[in-house]
């Protein structure tokens, strides 16, 4: 009996053990199988990409005078994207040859367009600093202030007539720096007219930033703060239209913190400066709409 159990264990133990081994085998024949799989897919794959076309340069084959010939097509035909990569291109190419400097100055212009500001200012300053005393630099200052002019008004902005006032000062302060160097150094040159009347026109949206920030406090009932955003806005804005505004806003803070006198005499220098205010004669100035956008 005991021989029996013996010779039954034993064979019992050798079956499992084959079975063990079935299952080892199989396993490993799956493994094989799924590694041949992955490798003949990773070789067709390669094989379908090399069968792609290859993107191709057109312009690898061009002269210099062609490819300028073709970026300027491309700008007069308003191919913004297309002016800025040609014109690139041959600044790359040649970036001492004939046509270099002016394909600088033209890839600021084009990226400009394109709504690609931070690239067009960075295309402009290297031109401004590789070629201070070039004929054209007075454009190259002004296309700098037109660049920061438009900065971040956005698509809806642009449609819309956003108040510049409404936007980061930070860009208004650097074209209007790039404005006053056209002004102050190149006076006679075409570009000084437009610059100058632009700086007036940044001078008030940074002074109407101000009074912005200073009827937000005035909402929230902060009149001290309300009153010493004012203030800064007449100190470093003089004779801004935006100052009247100021000075409204100052008069009401003053009223609202009880303090009659100071409200007086800010009174009577709104009356002493802008004589036909609104806020001085109870009546809107003739002529002066609101857009229909401005609710």
């Amino acid at each position: 009996m005991r021989a029996l159990n013996t010779i039954m264990n034993t064979g019992l133990g050798t079956a499992t053990a084959e079975a063990v081994v079935r299952k080892t085998t199989a396993r490993k024949t799956i493994m094989n199988v799924a590694r041949y799989i992955a490798c003949a897919a990773a070789v067709a794959l390669v094989a379908a990409c090399h069968g792609l076309p290859q993107k191709t340069d057109e312009t690898a084959a061009w002269p210099n005078s062609k490819l300028y010939t073709e970026a300027e097509d491309a700008m007069n035909g308003s191919d913004w994207g297309k002016c800025a990569k040609y014109f690139e291109a041959l600044e790359g190419r040649d970036p001492f040859g004939h046509f270099a400097q002016q394909a600088q100055i033209n890839v600021a212009y084009c990226n400009w367009k394109d709504s690609e500001t931070d690239a067009a200012d960075q295309a402009v300053d290297r031109f401004i600093q590789l070629h201070p005393d070039h004929p054209d630099i007075p454009y190259a200052y002004y296309l700098k202030g037109m660049i920061h002019f438009n900065d971040d008004l956005g698509l809806f902005g642009r449609f819309s007539g956003q108040d510049m006032s409404e936007r980061d000062p930070k860009s208004l302060r650097e074209s209007y720096d790039a404005f006053k160097v056209v002004v102050d150094r190149f006076p006679n040159s075409k570009y000084a007219p437009d610059a100058a009347q632009r700086m007036r026109y940044i001078v008030n949206a940074l002074a109407s930033h101000e009074v912005h920030a200073a009827d937000y406090y005035y909402r929230r009932g902060a009149y001290v703060a309300a009153i010493n955003r004012a203030q800064l806005a007449i100190q470093e804005y003089k004779n801004a239209p935006a100052i009247e505004d100021a000075l409204h806003i100052m008069m009401l803070s003053y009223q609202r913190l009880d303090q009659p006198q100071l409200a007086d005499d800010t009174k009577r220098i709104l009356a002493g400066t802008f004589p036909d205010s609104p806020y001085i004669t109870g009546h809107a100035r003739p002529g002066k709409e609101k857009s229909w956008w401005q609710f």
